[in-house]
């Protein structure tokens, strides 16, 4: 039976996978971020998370002999990595716009910025 984040596992694998987790969830904040650096809009980190959401499924079936072509698998990924590109592509424009811009915006927060007053 399979469990409904992964497939099942046992022993050794569960720190291989939690490296192959990591390696996708800090992929997935550079890809936000290169996006922002590039003054790109949000769409394209979404084309991108589609791509590495199907590289993070090659990887699982190829490591853990799960599902490569399971929609329910795909899907549960693409939302984990696009919550993790959507927060590094705020952070970094955040970053940009107050910096570049510091006589217009302020920072609200760590993802978002305001006029300045």
């Amino acid at each position: 039976m399979q469990g409904l984040f992964f497939e099942t596992d046992t022993g050794v694998r569960y720190f291989i996978r939690f490296l192959v987790v990591l390696i996708g969830f800090w992929t997935a904040w550079r890809a936000g971020k290169a996006a922002a650096d590039g003054w790109s809009s949000y769409p394209r980190v979404v084309v991108y998370t589609l791509l590495l959401a199907l590289v993070m499924r090659f990887l699982h079936h190829a490591l853990f002999d799960g599902p490569m072509l399971s929609a329910f698998y795909y899907v549960i990924d693409f939302v984990l990595l696009l919550i993790v590109a959507t927060a590094g592509y705020r952070y970094r424009r955040t970053n940009q716009m107050v910096n570049n811009y510091y006589w217009l915006y302020e920072r609200a927060s760590v993802f978002s910025w305001k006029k300045k007053n």
